[in-house]
């Protein structure tokens, strides 16, 4: 080959990579978007230019990657495996930029923390500002949604951590043990059938003491509020299937008037006097509440807490300095 024809086809080998990876641009953006309008404003070309452009790509591999008549648009099977390459070479890119960080800047990082209102308020507050007086070149990015959609972003590589007690999640990612709570019951001071079960009540004072997590604590039966109203949580929270358990455990079918979506909203309207609701020990930080509280006697109350990550992913310099801060962090408080 001469000298020219050898530029040539290296200059073409680069333009047909450079070609693939607007292609590959174009088709993850549509995908996100679900729609060619949107997607054209995210990546500032007209929709006529991001369609025709999609036509050709579409035509070089001989079948439609998107589904047209749908609405949002669909992948097609062509359309699935296409984006499943897309993903995985995002993952290469990002774990070669974490690996290449880690040299060029051994004390610096970035960290993004997907946790519930409850998690980031009552559980990870402390530990966040301990670590960052101790890494302060690590940034942190700390966002705040449903057990449910953490897990999703954790799945799709969007975020570095985030927790579950689920048993039925933890095989699928790398998990370290971290903290654990126990579910009591919350129910506003007022409630007459406080006075019926007065044995088995407990005060903050009492919760703040962990009086619940001994064994000689009395344990309320459940179904003494078999008749009485409930706040639960919504579906895609762990409390939720805990909280059905534990009612079907003491045969009754709970009488929900209210779902939230975050522990500590149920539990601020129960201090309200609005209803009974299950909550954890954790979010009783101070005794002058208006409420009583009840342990369980079940193993479905008791739940251990794993910090998680993506399987068989780099672990950077950052994450890692943070898994090892807050386990030191949670043993020393026998957490």
């Amino acid at each position: 080959m001469s000298a020219d024809r050898f530029r040539h086809a290296g200059y073409d080998s680069i333009k047909r990579r450079g070609t693939m990876q607007l292609d590959m641009q174009y088709v993850y953006e549509i995908y996100k978007e679900g729609s060619f309008s949107k997607a054209a404003e995210k990546l500032f070309i007209s929709q006529p230019a991001l369609s025709m452009a999609i036509q050709k790509l579409e035509k070089s591999i001989g079948m439609p990657l998107f589904n047209r008549r749908t609405r949002p648009i669909s992948l097609t099977d062509a359309g699935k495996i296409y984006i499943q390459a897309i993903e995985k070479q995002r993952f290469l890119e990002q774990d070669t930029a974490l690996q290449l960080e880690d040299i060029r800047m051994l004390k610096t990082g970035h960290i993004t923390i997907a946790g519930t209102h409850f998690l980031n308020a009552y559980i990870l507050s402390d530990i966040l500002t301990g670590f960052h007086q101790e890494f302060p070149y690590i940034t942190i990015d700390l966002q705040e949604n449903a057990s449910g959609r953490n897990l999703k972003l954790l799945q799709k590589q969007d975020i570095d951590i985030t927790f579950s007690c689920d048993p039925a999640i933890l095989p699928l990612y790398a998990g370290y043990p971290s903290f654990s709570d126990e579910l009591i019951l919350a129910v506003p001071e007022q409630h007459p059938i406080n006075a019926t079960l007065a044995p088995y009540a407990l005060s903050a004072q009492d919760i703040l003491a962990r009086k619940n997590c001994r064994e000689d604590c009395p344990a309320v039966p459940l179904d003494a509020f078999k008749e009485e109203d409930f706040i639960l949580l919504t579906e895609e929270n762990n409390l939720y299937h805990r909280s059905m358990e534990l009612c079907h455990e003491f045969s009754f079918e709970p009488k929900v008037i209210l779902k939230l979506s975050q522990l500590v909203t149920a539990y601020h309207l129960s201090d309200s006097g609005f209803a009974t609701s299950f909550i954890s020990d954790r979010v009783v930080k101070k005794a002058d509440t208006r409420l009583c509280f009840y342990k369980i006697d079940s193993p479905h109350t008791f739940r251990r807490f794993y910090l998680l990550i993506p399987k068989q992913r780099y672990i950077s310099n950052a994450v890692q300095a943070f898994i090892e801060y807050m386990q030191d962090y949670l043993s020393a408080r026998n957490a």
